[in-house]
């Protein structure tokens, strides 16, 4: 973007004005000497300037805006910043679908990826076939559109259609040119597609500025990126210190509204003019490979070095240099088929297993978890790690002082995979279950056909608490702003000894607590009254009851008018409901043939929470004409337009069943973004009708 005479110029230009009282005519030179160290520290990431001086100059800047409103450009360093305060942020209509790519794991799926190019573009397997790897940055997506050089809207993915409009947001990004010189290439109106990222050193500092403040840390820089770009206060999106990668002109029209994209041959080309233009890139020599086998190479070598890069990354991305075989390739609904995402094997790392802590969950199971001394294993410190059971522990061969290698399954949930027994010194201690509960000391008992070993004692004091954490989560009767942390503290008071406690508390010696004032309390009293009024099937999966789930409580709540009938009912009222086993008959009639329970919920009732059956029970009524009557479904990966839940309701509504896993029972998978595993085998079998969001979204509102 500067020739080196530029810069030089610049650094001596920036030497005067630091050193002068600026007047009105130095506007001009500021405005330019800011931009060109906003470009040096965030694009190049080689400042020349201080910190100190350079907000020196941002104040001069300021200065004169102030006194000379009328001097203001609309690319002044100064319009990066906005106090607007947005609610909401409106959808936008993209000027080209964003589409999410298809994914590869291996070198075989690439080599069927070239195959697929070459039969589409009616080349031989000899023909020369360039390809452009880049680095797939974990980070947000984000849309920029430019119109007369001038930035004109921002955008978040969304379902790829649409997305999130998060202009004022964007401005307030330093690698986002506020203005650009497209129009010296003939281009008037283009649509850029980027990732908005967090560097790793700059995530590091957040969590620590977060973990003084007291506030929770973040999980990783793509929660801290995606999270930025929502922001209601665009100076928070500045402080965040996002950065946006360009990967992609999506669109480009002259004045005429003529495409124009062609032109610029190939992908590389579109990369190098956007580098010219001011915007952050990802440019090496080695990113253009002569065929697919270097292409793996490359994509290996990304792989290989990711722990190298500033920033994270989950993979590379491998694309048809050419323009014209770009064009000639074409898209399905759900990806471009010229390019793919090569993704990475999930990250492993080596740490000591410390020592086993059990906890002990809302229907007796014991839980091992490993405390491992904590490592940074694909953006996150990880320090406490399931070990599931005993079996799992014996299988493994796990012993405390184990050196183990730990990884993160599908970069979510930390995984043991195995002792590293060659480095043992011999002062390693075997992991001795426990045959007594740690809280109770009630001998343990297993299930035939389970893997878990159980407190019996239903008035175990750890079985009880994760009873009344469960009672009032999300999942359950939903009492927000409650929280674990009260429900200790009420239950070491003695306010709380069985579950129908909850609904008549006193609020007066609530008040008295340290960190509870009089709008807090109100706010509680306001949630567990509200609690109250919850349907019957939230009720019942509050019970934890072992094996009645969200689902279960469902079907059986359609079939009673009031939860009390359940005391009469015998098993085989149960089993005669579809989908309910005689696992769960069998429990259910257990505990209702409890007269201790039955005792807590008239007590509820009695307090005011509803025990009768309501219209969110009773089963929804689907037309004979429903779009997906009859039809299995299930969805994968990171809806945008929807979340599971919701998504899972729509599917219900329009006549479908939602099921669990991939299976020949399956008719219909929708896939989001980063569809893994469950997408390969809907494939391998063949018989599965793999649809994305969109196509979903049109079908049950069609």
């Amino acid at each position: 973007m500067y020739d080196k005479a530029t810069e030089i110029e610049f650094v001596k230009k920036t030497q005067t004005l630091l050193k002068k009282n600026t007047l009105k005519e130095d506007y001009d030179n500021l405005v330019q000497s800011l931009q060109y160290h906003e470009w040096k520290y965030y694009v190049q990431n080689s400042p020349v300037l201080s910190d100190f001086d350079f907000d020196t100059l941002f104040k001069k800047l300021e200065h004169l805006e102030l006194q000379y409103p009328e001097l203001v450009v609309a690319d002044s360093p100064t319009q990066r910043v906005s106090s607007d305060l947005s609610p909401d942020f409106p959808a936008v209509a993209h000027l080209n679908p964003m589409l999410s790519l298809a994914n590869s794991y291996n070198g075989d799926d690439l080599q069927e990826f070239d195959k697929q190019i070459r039969k589409i573009c009616l080349l031989d397997d000899q023909a020369p076939l360039d390809y452009f790897v880049e680095p797939k940055y974990d980070g947000g997506s984000i849309a920029l559109v430019y119109e007369n050089d001038q930035l004109l809207r921002a955008a978040t993915r969304g379902n790829g259609a649409k997305g999130e409009e998060m202009t004022a947001n964007a401005k307030t990004l330093p690698t986002v040119p506020l203005k650009a010189n497209f129009s010296k290439y003939g281009i008037y109106k283009v649509e850029l597609r980027g990732e908005a990222v967090i560097a790793k050193k700059r995530f590091h500092k957040i969590n620590e500025e977060r973990e003084k403040e007291g506030l929770a840390l973040f999980a990783n820089p793509r929660n801290a990126a995606t999270g930025g770009l929502r922001m209601k206060d665009a100076n928070e999106s500045r402080k965040r210190g996002l950065e946006v990668f360009i990967f992609q002109i999506a669109y480009a029209v002259d004045a005429q509204g003529q495409n124009i994209l062609p032109n610029l041959e190939s992908h590389k080309k579109t990369i190098e003019l956007l580098q010219e233009l001011g915007f952050k890139v990802s440019l090496k020599k080695e990113q253009v490979c002569k065929n697919i086998n270097a292409a793996l190479k490359a994509c290996n070598d990304w792989e290989r070095d990711r722990e190298k890069f500033d920033y994270e990354i989950d993979g590379a991305v491998v694309k048809v240099d050419s323009i014209a075989l770009q064009t000639k390739s074409g898209s399905t609904q759900h990806h471009p088929r010229w390019a793919i995402a090569f993704k990475f094997k999930a990250k492993q790392a080596h740490t000591q297993l410390e020592e086993v802590e059990y906890q002990i969950g809302k229907t007796g199971a014991l839980t091992p978890v490993a405390k491992v001394t904590p490592v940074q294993l694909a953006g996150v410190t990880v320090s406490s790690i399931s070990l599931h059971n005993a079996d799992f522990i014996k299988q493994k061969d796990l012993r405390v002082g184990d050196t183990v290698v730990i990884e993160r399954a599908g970069d979510v949930i930390p995984y043991v995979v195995k002792s590293l027994e060659e480095m043992r010194s011999g002062k390693e201690v075997p992991i001795d279950f426990p045959t007594t509960c740690p809280s109770c000391s009630s001998t343990l008992a297993k299930e035939k056909d389970e893997a878990a070993w159980r407190c019996p004692n239903y008035d175990c004091k750890a079985q009880f608490l994760q009873r009344l954490i469960y009672h009032i989560s999300k999942d359950a009767m939903n009492i927000d702003g409650f929280g674990k942390s009260n429900v200790e503290t009420f239950y070491d008071k003695g306010w709380i000894s069985d579950l129908s406690d909850i609904y008549n508390l006193d609020y007066d010696c609530i008040s008295n607590l340290e960190g509870f004032g009089s709008r807090s309390v109100e706010k509680l009293k306001s949630a567990i009254d509200k609690a109250k009024s919850n349907p019957i099937h939230r009720l019942l999966n509050s019970l934890s009851i072992h094996h009645l789930g969200r689902k279960a409580s469902k079907l059986i709540a359609q079939e009673i008018n009031h939860v009390l009938e359940l005391k009469n009912w015998k098993e085989e009222q149960y089993t005669d409901i579809k989908d309910i086993g005689p696992v769960v008959a069998q429990n259910v009639s257990a505990y209702f043939s409890d007269d201790k329970h039955i005792a807590v919920l008239e007590k509820m009732e009695s307090y005011g929470v509803n025990l009768q059956q309501t219209e969110l029970d009773k089963p929804k009524q689907v037309r004979a004409d429903a779009p997906l009557i009859g039809k299995t479904i299930l969805f994968t990966g990171s809806l945008q337009t929807m979340s599971r839940k919701v998504a899972q309701a729509t599917a219900e509504e329009a006549g479908a069943k939602n099921i669990s896993a991939v299976s020949s029972k399956l008719d219909i998978l929708v896939v989001g973004e980063k569809a893994g595993s469950k997408l390969k085998k809907a494939q391998a079998l063949g018989t599965v009708e793999i649809m994305t969001e969109e196509a979903f979204n049109q079908l049950v509102n069609s």
